[in-house]
């Protein structure tokens, strides 16, 4: 009994320890995404069609590799092939974007916070639109994550922003389409692999963005920076990080992975600092932190408030 035990809590280490790197990574990116959209002056659109269409097929190629022919289940019926249209464009392709020009137009410290209140923005909609009761909890959170983005966002001075008013609308409609990037594709999650439906999405969104910006049409000149940038935005940004979080869940629970999250904003926070040069005030880092308990109490407390109807039921 004590070696399964044991065993156990080796196992759920590991898988913490790859949702940690995968996590990491995406906090990785964010700063490279800043590299490129402020230094190298790279124009979203050709950006955004290059990341989705190549990301897209490597990862459905990934797919077809290691789930045989079954990644083309998510086009079984005409309400699955909706939603995951509905995912690519309005999920995972708005939320690129979204979360590309508030970078650009202010930084990734800032835009990653904002990003990082999607589960708020999910309990705000399920309260809105499903009439649900906000439990004290949800009030308590609410507040702390609202106390956290104004400290992160004025430096504690009320009477200006730390980024531009653009980059904090941008950065909110990030906060939603990351939310819009959970929710919808809900309905066909288990038909098919994560992977072959971020695959999927990741392909439509390609060809949604390259019918406004053709990969090929004004291509922009392509200096090392560029190529590196985009290269590691495409490998540390979607294609590693999400694989290393399919493994970690092989070892831990997804309640217990989804917990590392947390990893993603702090480390965009350290390696901003670092390469970019940001000055960050106590005040910043009280509301990151802030914001990031917010989220933690959240996300626990309602995965326990799960596992508690399951139990009863």
């Amino acid at each position: 009994m004590e070696n399964e035990t044991g065993l156990l809590e080796t196992n759920v280490m590991k898988g913490i320890f790859w949702a940690f790197l995968a996590s990491a990574l995406w906090g990785v990116s964010g700063t490279i995404l800043q590299f490129v959209s402020q230094t190298e002056h790279l124009e979203a659109n050709w950006f955004l069609s290059t990341r989705t269409m190549i990301s897209g097929i490597v990862l459905l190629i990934i797919s077809a590799i290691v789930y045989r022919g079954h990644i083309f289940n998510v086009f079984k019926s005409w309400k699955s092939f909706i939603c995951i249209v509905a995912y690519g464009v309005f999920g995972l392709g708005a939320n690129l974007y979204t979360f590309y020009i508030s970078v650009q137009t202010g930084n990734a410290n800032a835009s990653t916070i904002l990003q990082y209140l999607a589960p708020l923005f999910i309990l705000l909609g399920s309260i809105i639109f499903q009439h649900r009761k906000p439990l004290p909890i949800d009030i308590m959170v609410f507040v702390i994550a609202l106390a956290g983005v104004v400290l992160s966002l004025t430096k504690g001075d009320f009477s200006s922003l730390s980024i531009t008013p653009a980059s904090l609308i941008w950065g909110i409609l990030s906060g939603v389409t990351a939310a819009l990037y959970v929710v919808l594709p809900r309905p066909i999650v288990g038909q098919s692999s994560p992977m072959v439906i971020l695959g999927w999405g990741t392909l439509i969104a390609g060809i949604i963005f390259n019918l406004k910006q053709p990969i090929w049409v004004h291509m922009p000149h392509l200096t090392t920076g560029i190529v590196f940038g985009v290269g590691g935005i495409i490998l540390f940004g979607t294609i590693l990080p999400f694989m290393l979080l399919l493994h970690a869940l092989n070892f831990a629970p997804s309640e217990v992975v989804s917990l590392v999250d947390a990893t993603q904003p702090v480390v965009t926070f350290i390696l901003s600092i670092i390469f970019f040069q940001i000055s960050i005030s106590f005040i910043e880092i009280v509301g990151a932190v802030l914001v990031i308990l917010a989220i933690f109490i959240l996300q626990k407390s309602h995965r326990k408030l799960t596992i508690d109807k399951h139990s009863e039921a």
